[in-house]
């Protein structure tokens, strides 16, 4: 139910959540855990109104930290794993797509079982598009997953692929960086203090030099880490992530990695003395976001360079004390890989696809919603169907875009649906942190991780809107 006056929210939480001195005082925990809360979120999310819908952002965000449930940066573990502190594990970075509140809750109780607290909630660039989701609406929802499961304490959300369009920088790179910076003030605005910078696409293999191959990629990704230091909040250092190699391109080598990691620190430390530098690097070893689709709409068998991600991962710890490297485009790969990834210490791994191909695989998932979503992208993004492209190509490629397009629909599915789908997404959860060893990291997390919580402003909430 959408509410139509922000009186209906009080009210509906009366002796349950009260708003108390620019926050809120809980009375009633449980019970805000029920009904109430999974109405609250709908609000959050969908309500046409800007006061209803920022009050409702507002009074999570506020409750969540009344919790002890606290947005934050993963720089002190990452800092850790660089000085060996803490190792054995690969951190899952969970991009949240479809059924957005499903998924978080089936992540949160993974975790809760496995006693794990290194895992990172992400959004790129490109998905806040096609999903229709700002940073301040995702942020609202893992937080609200966090609250309906139990979970306490640090939850790192990250902007993933914070990425620079190589033709728009070409045309005017003024503007392309600009919009760059704005992506990340709201970003930041949103809670996400975990900010993966992606200046690779303005790697130039034609230059002479590796240097010079890099420089446009050093240059730009300092200038916007620089960003992100100015506007981090106070007594939070934002974790920042670099890439050497654009995901899909060419795989990366060790002469890459050390000519960009030099380079930018050195040229970190001229602009901004003192200034943190990144946490983690990431490169390519030959997967692709989303796999390659074959001709019947299944994946094609990746042949994934682990020599070079050992190989770049402990150069990385070693000589420059970052976490290690990281892996992009790896939810397809088959189920029998994802236990090298710890085993070779890989710092990071980015997960996205698998999730989506289950929701829309799933038998719960309603046969006539998918084809009118199916149908509906035929028509409205025809244009993006390449040459000789088989109609399961484009829709395996294109899918990813129906949770915007029919946003309204998949929170409106039935609780049978969505609840049976997460349970599903649990399952898939259970198996990836028990593969990357992140179960009883909760300890290592709670050790390095300093939680220092910000307050939600109800205006910034509504104006966010």
């Amino acid at each position: 139910m959408l509410f139509n006056h922000k009186d209906e929210v009080t009210h509906q939480l009366k002796n349950i959540v009260t708003q108390d001195n620019g926050g809120v005082k809980i009375d009633n925990a449980e019970k805000l855990r029920g009904d109430v809360l999974d109405q609250l979120i709908l609000n959050a999310v969908l309500n046409p109104s800007a006061e209803i819908k920022g009050l409702s952002r507002f009074l999570i965000k506020s409750a969540a930290q009344e919790l002890g449930i606290v947005t934050s940066s993963i720089q002190g573990l990452y800092d850790a794993r660089g000085r060996g502190e803490v190792k054995g594990f690969t951190v899952p970075a969970l991009n949240i797509r479809g059924l957005p509140y499903e998924l978080c809750r089936a992540i949160f109780r993974t975790a809760i079982k496995t006693n794990a607290g290194a895992f990172i909630f992400e959004l790129a660039k490109s998905e806040m598009g096609y999903t229709f989701q700002k940073p301040q609406e995702l942020s609202t929802v893992i937080l609200t997953a966090a609250i309906k499961e139990g979970f306490t304490g640090p939850v790192f959300i990250q902007g993933d692929h914070f990425q620079v369009n190589a033709k728009n920088y070409a045309l005017d790179p003024a503007k392309e960086v600009a919009g760059l910076k704005e992506l990340i003030k709201n970003g930041i605005a949103g809670g996400f203090y975990n900010i993966d910078i992606d200046t690779s696409t303005l790697v130039d293999l034609s230059k002479d030099t590796v240097v010079e191959q890099q420089r446009a990629n050093f240059e730009v990704g300092v200038e916007l880490t620089q960003h992100v230091r100015e506007l981090e909040p106070e007594n939070i250092t934002i974790s920042v992530g670099g890439e050497i190699g654009e995901v899909g391109k060419e795989n990366s080598n060790e002469q890459e990695l050390k000519a960009y990691l030099d380079n930018f620190n050195e040229l970190l430390e001229k602009t901004r003395s003192g200034s943190t530098t990144i946490s983690k690097i990431s490169i390519q070893t030959g997967t692709s976001h989303g796999g390659v689709p074959l001709p019947d709409g299944t994946v094609a068998d990746v042949n994934l360079d682990f020599d070079t991600l050992e190989n770049l991962s402990r150069i990385s710890r070693e000589d420059y004390g970052l976490a290690g490297a990281v892996q992009h485009g790896a939810s397809t790969l088959p189920q029998d890989l994802f236990n090298k990834f710890p085993e070779l210490e890989t710092a990071e791994i980015h997960l996205a696809t698998d999730f989506q191909n289950m929701i829309y695989g799933s038998d719960l998932f309603p046969a006539s919603f998918k084809e009118e979503i199916y149908t509906h992208l035929r028509k409205k993004f025809t244009g993006e169907k390449k040459s000789g492209e088989t109609d399961e190509q484009f829709i395996y490629k294109t899918r990813k875009k129906g949770f915007g397009e029919f946003k309204k629909e998949f929170w409106g599915l039935s609780n049978e649906i969505r609840q049976g789908i997460g349970k599903e997404l649990e399952g898939k959860m259970d198996f990836l942190f028990d593969k990357l060893a992140v179960q009883n990291t909760k300890e290592s997390v709670d050790k390095t991780v300093e939680q220092v919580a910000i307050k939600p402003n109800l205006e910034d909430e509504i104006s966010a809107c």
